[in-house]
């Protein structure tokens, strides 16, 4: 099991910044993983999309980069209670990604290369709130960061924004991943602290 550190401070925020409850401001971008980083060419990525009767969907990186792009600028939240105001990042919204995938599913497991996995309501995936990202401040995303591509869920703490996302198993059910099996919060909303099983 990895260890975590919870030992990063920062500034309390700007005037007309809002953080969560337990949070400190974080100038810079920790970096933070549940185990090594694998480097993945662009040549050799896909993204598979697989519905819960089993058809699957499959872009590699020329079909990603392909469709339509967005450029969020969004806040994160580290459940190791750090928070990073008004990050910028290039991506395909899931609502495009997902558009022609016919499912009745309410629960999605994401899985990434390196073998994490994290789970996440279907619907806090659509509706503007969830993107496939490849880039981050003007430039590709590097892989400690979650390169070539991570999700992004910045309404959630930052573990469900899984990075080397390859796979989104929709399902019937609601599987608990990586960290939500070892404890951590099913849902993790900043905002309601929840952090932990029984927060």
């Amino acid at each position: 099991m990895p260890i975590i550190s919870r030992g990063f401070h920062g500034r309390r925020p700007e005037p007309g910044k809002k953080l969560p409850p337990g949070q400190y401001e974080a100038t810079g971008f920790p970096v933070l993983s549940a185990g090594p980083t694998p480097h993945v060419s662009k040549d050799g990525w896909e993204l598979t999309v697989t519905t819960e009767v089993g058809r699957r969907h499959v872009w590699d990186w020329s079909a990603l980069t392909a469709l339509p792009v967005d450029t969020p600028t969004v806040d994160l939240h580290c459940v190791t209670k750090w928070s990073k105001f008004g990050t910028r990042w290039k991506g395909v919204s899931l609502d495009v990604l997902l558009a022609d995938v016919e499912t009745a599913a309410e629960y999605v497991l994401i899985s990434s290369y390196g073998g994490y996995t994290t789970n996440v309501p279907l619907a806090d995936l659509l509706d503007g709130k969830a993107w496939i990202a490849y880039g981050y401040d003007g430039h590709d995303l590097a892989p400690e960061h979650g390169g070539p591509a991570r999700l992004l869920v910045p309404h959630l703490y930052l573990w469900k924004s899984a990075k080397w996302v390859r796979g989104i198993e929709l399902r019937e059910d609601d599987t608990p991943g990586f960290w939500e099996s070892a404890g951590y919060h099913n849902y993790g909303d900043p905002w309601q602290e929840q952090r932990y099983w029984g927060d």
